[in-house]
């Protein structure tokens, strides 16, 4: 177990390669525990913030990394100059001649008492006017950041933030010391001169609370990490994590387990202690007769420890602690205070879960009539009933159960009055299918329980069970209609009922599954449909303007759209795509600017007695057999095969405009050209607006 100085040869914190005798910045605010949550967050916010600053007052750094602790946020800016550059500025005033008051707003803006300290210059077009030339010296970066450091603290954006004693300043927790050094690694360097919150600004910080809580004093950011590092502190808390994931890995192998990964628990356990130090509890084995997902959710959020599996997969009765300290006695009253308390939770837990088997969930149902889902919408039990009735309308589309379909649509939500939701919201729905597999009900019942909340992000499971994804799809689509029904939508980044999240969801739910689900919602949510689709899409790496060629107002068809996009992206990858491609341009240029000419719209109805010359009447051949065909794959959903019929037709169109002339002196004959190409133009559309295509 790691407790003695940085295992790493090289030094953790070297980042840059620094200019030598480039004087830098070592800032660190030192305060009570900063919640965890908020420590990575709150580190880039004060290095966005001081380097911004620098560079807006002319201090050009050469690097800058920030770092978070329990009690500290701390800033190194390496590669500053000792001042700031002096700078020349010419700006350009009114003509000569020009009103008084134009003279006067150009003399206040450039800082001149007269006309005659601007200067005059001559433009061949534009005539003589005024140019002030404003010189601004450079300023000490001392006394710069002295202006700058104090308006950051000021300003700093925390999510909460609180007061204390008897001043307006507000921080995240009271603020106990602030360092501010700048300086070369060969000099003595000068605190800068500032003070918040009646704390002058100082070079004296402090370590770690209980193993060396007493002041340090420091000049630069080497010094300062080796003399925290002494004082038992890792500045660093991607540090801390490797120290505790490595720690708690070699623990767990060396008696034949594997911890349970649980990356957002170990960032919060990394913002927890400044000195990591990992230890192995365990509990009853007779608690493993609960659902693992309960054990390792209590242990979790009473705890804030680390579940481990055996060799054979099986949760495995003991967790890991990591704690800030080192213990005089090898961790023996933290382990057993660690067990004593997960013992009392463990116990309370196997209490709601037993008193929740004993209640059938049904019964349960009645307590969501007092449960309000939404001021407008009504209670948990409405949406309930509205979702049992939609569930039952897509089930048929779906291919699954209708009684079944309606019997887990009711249960869906029965989990959220039973004890142990209670106690652990995250578990609703999974404990759903826990109490209805203990109560007979039908496996499909009882995994679309669970699986109803599904999918909740981008790497979540899908449901892939007819009646699951009946459920899920309807529990989605209540939600988005209901809000849309009372006019409450996302906004910008705002979107507290996550109907976003919810959106998407629909889309995996039937894209992954293959499924022919036209959305029958009303236009404006069909948009948001279309806005989410696209995100998806793009995201998956399809091109922008392929999906806004595939989709129409009135796509409904999720499953096609994608289909399409997919078909079309294959079909202008090819050679004869992209020529195709070049030759409908081509079409659509001559057919826009002669219906605009004609004022008229050509409708494709070809006149086979006048085509001309074979390359017209080859084109017009190809055509009429590629729109029956492609009309015929579009209607078997067969986009692929529809996008390869297309493609057939780049050599008569080749052919057309090369030894074409469309339009002919001959009115009739340049009539027909023209429907032809409008037949072209249609056919195409059969599939995608190739006018949408970008390149």
């Amino acid at each position: 177990m790691w407790t003695g100085p940085p295992r790493h040869a090289n030094h953790p914190y070297a980042f840059e390669l620094r200019l030598p005798f480039m004087p830098e910045l070592l800032l660190e605010l030192f305060s009570e525990e900063i919640p965890a949550r908020f420590q990575r967050r709150a580190a880039e916010d004060l290095k966005k913030a001081v380097t911004n600053a620098l560079v807006d007052a002319g201090l050009v750094y050469e690097g800058a990394r920030a770092f978070a602790t329990p009690r500290r946020l701390a800033l190194t800016v390496s590669g500053l100059p000792v001042r700031s550059p002096d700078t020349r500025e010419e700006k350009k005033g009114p003509k000569v001649g020009a009103p008084q008051q134009a003279v006067d707003g150009f003399l206040r803006s450039a800082g001149l008492s007269a006309l005659d300290e601007a200067k005059v210059e001559s433009d061949p077009k534009k005539g003589d006017f005024y140019v002030a030339v404003i010189n601004k010296p450079g300023a000490d970066a001392v006394e710069l950041l002295s202006g700058i450091l104090p308006k950051i603290l000021t300003d700093f954006p925390w999510a909460k933030s609180m007061r204390w004693g008897t001043g307006n300043f507000s921080w995240v927790r009271p603020l106990r010391a602030i360092t501010a050094t700048f300086g070369t690694e060969n000099d003595e360097p000068v605190v800068i001169p500032f003070a918040s919150n009646q704390i002058e600004a100082g070079q004296t910080t402090f370590g770690h609370r209980f193993l060396a809580p007493g002041a340090i004093r420091v000049k630069r950011f080497d010094d300062y990490v080796t003399a925290l590092e002494r004082a038992k502190v890792v500045l660093d808390i991607d540090r801390r994590k490797d120290i505790i994931r490595g720690d708690a890995d070699q623990l767990a192998f060396a008696q034949g387990l594997t911890v349970i990964q649980d990356e957002g628990l170990l960032e919060e356990v990394a913002g927890l202690v400044e000195w990591p130090n990992v230890m192995m509890g365990s509990f009853d084995p007779e608690f493993l007769k609960l659902p693992e997902e309960v054990i390792i959710a209590t242990i979790r959020a009473n705890q804030k420890c680390f579940c481990l599996r055996d060799a054979a997969g099986k949760l495995a009765p003991n967790f890991i602690i990591t704690a800030n300290t080192i213990p005089s006695d090898g961790g023996a009253v933290v382990i057993a205070g660690n067990e004593r308390v997960i013992r009392a939770r463990l116990s309370d837990a196997a209490f709601f879960y037993q008193g929740d088997l004993a209640i059938p969930l049904e019964h349960g149902l009645p307590k969501l009539e007092d449960m309000v889902f939404h001021a407008k919408l009504g209670t948990q039990f409405a949406m309930v009933e509205r979702l049992v009735k939609l569930a039952a309308e897509i089930a048929p589309l779906v291919g699954a159960d209708v009684d079944k379909t309606k019997r887990a649509a009711m249960l869906a939500k029965a989990d959220l009055v039973t004890g142990m939701v209670g106690e652990f919201p995250e578990l609703q729905g999974l404990m759903g299918r826990y109490y209805a597999t203990a109560q007979g009900e039908p496996a499909e019942i009882a995994n679309a329980l669970e699986m109803h909340y599904k999918p909740l992000g981008p790497s979540d499971r899908v449901p892939t069970e007819p009646v699951s994804i009946v459920v899920a799809l309807a529990d989605k689509l209540n939600v988005l209609s209901s809000f849309w029904s009372i006019d409450e939508k996302p906004t910008g980044s705002r979107d507290p009922f996550a109907l976003r999240r919810a959106a998407l969801g629909v889309i995996r739910i039937i894209t992954e599954n293959g499924l022919k689900f036209p959305l029958k919602v009303d236009a404006d949510l069909l948009a948001f449909f279309h806005d989410r689709l696209k995100v998806s899409l793009r995201d998956a790496g399809a091109r922008h303007d392929l999906v806004d060629a595939v989709i129409s107002a009135d796509s409904d068809d999720i499953l096609q759209i994608t289909q399409r996009a997919e078909a079309l992206s294959s079909l202008l990858s090819s050679d004869d795509g992209k020529n195709l491609l070049a030759g409908y341009r081509r079409a659509a240029n001559i057919l826009a600017a002669e219906e605009k000419k004609d004022g008229k719209s050509y409708a494709g109805a070809v006149d086979q007695t006048a085509l001309k010359l074979p390359e017209e009447e080859a084109l017009a051949f190809a055509v009429d057999a590629v729109h029956a065909s492609v009309a015929s794959h579009v209607a078997r959903d067969d986009y692929k095969g529809a996008m390869g019929e297309l493609a057939t037709l780049r050599a008569p169109v080749d052919a057309f405009f090369t030894a074409v002339l469309v339009n002919d002196a001959d009115p009739a004959v340049r009539t027909n050209r023209l429907n032809l190409l409008a037949r072209l133009r249609d056919t195409m559309r059969l599939v995608a607006d190739f006018g949408k295509v970008a390149g």
